[in-house]
């Protein structure tokens, strides 16, 4: 895993079970949240950028801008605000 995606997936690990998810390893550089059988989000170190993807939409963060403690208050955030609800 590099670095940015370990760090990433340290601070989302504690939190996962309060929205019904788990964390799965996705290849040597990135990880996605799932429900059960259902992929919830993906998020892909691509070298200087870092893409999420989320709901068939995929958004892409400039690494050197968004550190792995801002990447993971945004997936904290739509977890809290879209999945918490379902």
């Amino acid at each position: 895993m590099s670095d940015y995606i370990q760090k990433v997936i340290e601070a989302v690990r504690p939190k996962l079970s309060e929205y019904g998810l788990k964390l799965l390893p996705r290849g040597k550089n990135s990880f996605s949240l799932i429900r059960g059988t259902t992929i919830v989000m993906t998020v892909r170190d691509a070298g200087e950028i870092v893409e999420l993807s989320y709901k068939s939409k995929k958004y892409t963060y400039d690494k050197w801008y968004t550190k792995p403690e801002h990447l993971t208050a945004m997936i904290l955030n739509v977890l809290e605000h879209q999945e918490k609800q379902q």
